[in-house]
C-alpha cells in the first residue's frame, strides 16, 4: 500500500511541478518519474523544512510541497540543459 501512495504522490508532485513551470503536464509516466526524482531532490535540498505540516492519512502535506518544489526545480534544470 505504501508503494501505491508513493507513486500517487510522485505523479501528483510531477504534475503540479510541471504546472508551476508553465507546462501542461508531461503524461502520467513522465510526471511520475519527475515527481519521484523531484521529491528526492526537494528532500535533499529542503530537508525537513515542511515536516511540521499536517498529514492526511499516510500522505504528508509537507511531503507533497517538498516534492512539488523539487519537481519544479528539476524541470527548470532540464529546461536549461535543453537550451
Amino acid at each position: 500500500m505504501d508503494l501505491i501512495i508513493f507513486l500517487l504522490v510522485g505523479a501528483l508532485a510531477g504534475y503540479l511541478g510541471s504546472r508551476l513551470m508553465g507546462g501542461a503536464g508531461n503524461g502520467l509516466l513522465m510526471n511520475l518519474l519527475i515527481g519521484i526524482l523531484g521529491g528526492c531532490l526537494g528532500g535533499w535540498l529542503l530537508g525537513g523544512l515542511f515536516s511540521g505540516l499536517p498529514s492526511i492519512g499516510p500522505v504528508s502535506l509537507g511531503g507533497i510541497i517538498t516534492a512539488t518544489l523539487g519537481s519544479a526545480l528539476l524541470l527548470w534544470i532540464i529546461s536549461l540543459i535543453k537550451k
